[in-house]
């Protein structure tokens, strides 16, 4: 595995670590509620970022900035992008671990932790304004993300409980 670290095979390794069909419970602390989204497809957190915002923010579960209808074709078309675009992203949350841990948008939907069998991600208030170009990583594969469910209040409770103290809201 450390061979993959090298410069040359981050590819590879980015390939190999590229998650399909896989649940992810998402609790958004700044409301106390919590989803459950199925992702597949995204090669790096920006572009879960964008659709993660294009189907909360632009869903109407939370409040944040819509990602522009281009970002999230070019997150999820299966034809790609002719060439780099110059399409902005715009981020609506911080992406964070259970334990409060930032998880990087440079990073892969794979770093998000497993907790009791599932992939849980907190998102928060952005602790700034950060945008980035909208372009895939991988521009042959579409990503996707879909809303399965909104969380029942107890249900959302008991995964807030799971992350580290000061991050339910609904106490």
């Amino acid at each position: 595995m450390e061979a993959l670290e090298r410069h040359d095979l981050k590819c590879l390794s980015h390939a190999l670590a590229v998650l399909d069909d896989e649940p992810v419970i998402v609790l958004h602390r700044p409301t106390g509620t919590g989803f459950e989204v199925r992702i597949g497809g995204i090669g790096d957190n920006f572009q879960l970022h964008t659709l993660l915002a294009h189907v909360l923010v632009g869903g109407g579960h939370v409040a944040g900035t819509t990602p522009s209808v281009e970002s999230v074709r070019l997150a999820t078309d299966p034809e790609p992008a002719a060439g780099r675009t110059r399409t902005v992203a715009t981020g609506s949350f911080e992406l964070l671990a259970p334990d409060g841990t930032p998880i990087w948008n440079e990073g892969l939907p794979d770093d998000i932790p497993v907790v009791e069998g599932h992939r849980l991600l907190v998102l928060d208030e952005p602790a700034y304004r950060r945008s980035w170009n909208a372009d895939r990583f991988f521009p042959h594969l579409p990503g996707k993300a879909e809303l399965i469910r909104v969380l029942g209040a107890d249900e959302t409770r008991a995964w807030f409980a799971r992350t580290s103290p000061g991050t339910d809201r609904l106490s």
